[in-house]
Order: C-alpha cells, then structure tokens, then sequence
C-alpha cells in the first residue's frame, strides 16, 4: 500500500512565546515524537514549526498544498486562539484530521500544577472545531492519550478515509456486459458518475474484449496456472482444458483492466460467454484485481465497483459483499456471493474449485472460495434517498468459523452486527439501502461517515 502523505499542523498561540519561551523544548519533542508515531504507522509526514498567527498558518497549508498532501492532521500543542487559523483551514480543499491528545497521562489532583502549560491544548482543540463547525467544513477528530489509547491508530484511519474520499475523485471504472436487467438500486449513468464523483466509466464492447481474449498467449497462460499453484489450495483436480479457459477469461480482464488504466470494474456474469467475446465468467481475476487495490462490484454495479477500490487501495481490508441469508436462530446473517471477495480478507487459504452451475453456455467457471476473517469491521452501504446519495455504516463482528465444512464451495462469512440482525435488516430497508454493501476491516463506522462527508453524502449509523 502506498504511505499516504499528510501535513502534520502545530497550533500554539504567540503570547506563550512573548511570555515563557522556555516551554517550547519540550512542547517541540513531543510534536516530534507525535510525527514519528504517525511515520511508524504507514503514514509520511510533512512537518511543521509552530504556527501561532495567521500569516504563518497561511503558509503551512500552501506548503502542504504543493507538496501534495492528502489531508492535514492537527496538533493543539496548548491553546491556540480559532480567528488565527481558521481562514487558511477553511479556504483550503484538503480535508482536516484532528488529533486530540496531550502528553501527560494522568492529570488527578496529585499531578504537578506546572503540567497545565503542556496539557491544555483540548480547549484549543474546541475553539478550532466550534468555528470549522461553522464553516462547513468537514473534519474528523481522534481523541485520547497517544500512548495509552488507540489514538495514532484512529488518526491514520481517519487519514485513510480522506485518502478514499480523493481516490473517488478520477476514478476510471470499467464495465463489461452492461448492468443485470432488472437490477435498479445500484445502477447509475456515466453522465451521473462523472458529475456527482468525478469518475470516468468506460464500457467494453463484445469486439473489443475478444481482441483482448485472442491476444492472450499459452505462455501467459502457462505462467498464470503456476503461480495459482504457489498461492492457492486445490483439494480436487480440474480439467487441463476448463482451467486454461478459465485463466484465459482472467488474463483477458486483466489485459482490459491494464489497457484502460481502470481503478475498478463489473462484469455483468449473464454476459461473460464466448457470444460476448470471452471464454467464461472471470470470477479469479475479480478477487486477484481486489488485492492488487483494483474495485470490483458484481452484475454491473460500477458506483460500488468505483466505492470498493477507493476504500481497497486506502484501508487495503476492505471488499465487495452482498448480506444473502438471516441466520436468525444464532442472531447473524450470512454474507456471499457468486465467487468473488478480496482475498486479502480471507481466513486461510483460498480453494479453487469448479463452480456447481452456470447460467450461460460457457465454459463452467471456478473460483477460489474462503471465509472472509474473524475480526471487527465496518458494514458500509451507499444508496440514494429522495435526497441524493447516502452513507450506512455499522460496526460488525465477523465470527470465527471452524465448521463450515458444507460450505467449501461458497465464498462465505458470518457477519454479527451490534444489534438485533431483525433490527439491523429493518433499519436497512428503512433507509433504502442497496444490496450491494462493502466491507472494511479495522475501522469505525465514523471514519465511514467522514469518507461520506467530504463526498457531500449524508451518513448515517445503525
């Protein structure tokens, strides 16, 4: 993954210089310690002197403008007065991270009254916010000591959420076969993915994507067949003959995807047979594009297709995913799909196996099935209300799964949410969401909704 740059800003107020200059030593080690935590933790990090007047808060953010920064995260190294920086923070496009600590631990009445001029910065941090709040500008804060909570953790997700954010921006989505007939909740025009997220849909033609499929060669297939060998399990043979047409469908995709220069791609599986210029349905190369930071939605769905390689090339533990059955005697509900799923979030090894059907005349696809990790994650769905388009996020636990035996042929998980799976799916359809959702691991559902804030989405939390 590839480190996200921020610009990492130091409010102080000059009266603190004028008065007692002697604090600043050790305030500076500790915004020095604060930056390498943050480089520690995948992010790099444009530094700062203190700013404590307008004219210097105007040149740390123009400084981080041309040097490309994703977002500014801030650092209240005491009180800092709002009317100093407020301007350059509000007039700029990149995004604002708060990061609210301090660097003492405890601050009980046995603590060192002297310690108040290094650790009073979080009613600075509430003056800045109050007139960003005004402003209508959007900003995420992480608050809690850095060493003794998940503070520089949450920090870097909030970060990667704004990464996301951009990422949308530009994006370049492919479509293959058109949208499923029928399928409305997901589907959107390239005129309303162009304006409303700046990204570029580009459909391939039946011509066009036979081109692709002659022009892969035996040795590329060859090739293809033995890395699977390394990286995947194959608990029963396959025929010589379907696996090469398999990888061919695969290689024809991925030479699509590279001709393109596309970020993320559907394919409509209806329309993967050779009548439509490819050998079969390239479920492979769907979840091997996903751990390479390329989206993927299935039958068509280029708006989370665009949204999943956003959050895959930012949060990097993210997929596609579709809630298929409620599990209601176990309070759970049981995720799928046809075979795809970042294989990055699979438990164990994935297994190549044949598909048990088809639903066109091609060659009988196979993918590589799993279980998607145990861990915490975030449930997100984007959908459009009356109002425009929406943000759903809820935290989830995905369940260790020892005995899934019946299942090995499904790309299967087994998602609990925080409340009742009878509310959680009434809330859902409540709110009109789409049956296409993403799934992010190790994250909250308030970044989500700071993603879908700088998207002028509204966000919502079940």
């Amino acid at each position: 993954m590839q480190k996200i740059k921020i610009g990492f800003l130091p409010l102080y107020i000059k009266l603190y210089d004028d008065t007692s200059p002697e604090l600043r030593p050790r305030l500076e080690k500790f915004y020095e310690q604060m930056a390498d935590a943050l480089e520690k933790r995948g992010l790099e990090v444009i530094r700062t002197p203190f700013c404590r007047i307008e004219p210097e808060f105007r040149k740390a953010v123009a400084e981080y403008e041309a040097q490309n920064a994703v977002c500014i995260v801030t650092l209240h190294m005491a009180y800092s007065p709002s009317l100093e920086s407020a301007e350059a923070l509000l007039q700029t496009e990149l995004p604002v991270v708060v990061l609210d600590t301090t660097m003492t631990y405890a601050f009980g009445p046995d603590q060192d009254p002297d310690e108040i001029d290094y650790n009073h910065g979080i009613h600075g941090v509430m003056d800045f916010c109050n007139l960003l709040k005004r402003g209508g500008k959007p900003y995420a804060v992480a608050a809690g000591h850095w060493e003794h909570s998940d503070v520089l953790e949450q920090t870097v997700c909030c970060v990667r959420a704004a990464a996301a954010a951009r990422a949308v921006r530009g994006s370049r989505v492919g479509v293959f076969g058109g949208c499923f007939q029928g399928m409305g909740d997901f589907q959107v025009t390239p005129q309303e993915l162009a304006e409303r997220f700046g990204a570029e849909l580009i459909e391939a033609s039946a011509d066009e994507m036979r081109e692709y499929t002659r022009s892969v060669t035996e040795e590329e297939i060859e090739a293809e067949i033995c890395a699977d060998r390394e990286r995947f399990r194959f608990p029963e043979p396959i025929e010589d003959g379907v696996y090469r047409a398999n990888t061919r469908a695969c290689l024809a995709i991925r030479k699509w995807i590279e001709a393109k220069k596309l970020d993320a791609f559907t394919v409509n599986f209806l329309k993967a047979c050779p009548a439509y210029g490819i050998d079969t349905m390239p479920f492979l190369e769907a979840c091997k594009a996903m751990t390479r930071g390329i989206g993927y939605a299935g039958e068509g769905d280029a708006l989370d297709a665009m949204l999943a390689g956003a959050l895959i090339r930012t949060f990097e533990m993210a997929s596609f995913v579709e809630i298929f059955c409620p599990d209601w005697k176990d309070d759970r509900l049981f995720l799928s799909h046809m075979g795809e799923m970042n294989y990055r979030t699979a438990d164990g090894t994935p297994e190549i196996r044949m598909r048990s059907s088809n639903y066109t005349d091609s060659v009988m696809p196979m993918a590589g099935y799993a279980c998607y990790r145990p861990g915490r994650a975030v449930y997100a769905n984007v959908y459009r209300d009356e109002t425009g388009y929406c943000l759903l996020a809820s935290a989830v636990e995905m369940q260790q799964i020892t005995d899934d035996k019946n299942f090995d042929s499904v790309i299967r998980g087994w998602m609990k949410p925080r409340i009742p799976v009878k509310d959680f799916l009434r809330k859902l359809s409540e709110h009109g969401a789409t049956h296409h959702s993403l799934l992010i691991y190790d994250a909250e559902p308030e970044q989500l909704l700071y993603f879908a804030s700088l998207l002028h989405m509204k966000g919502y939390i079940i």
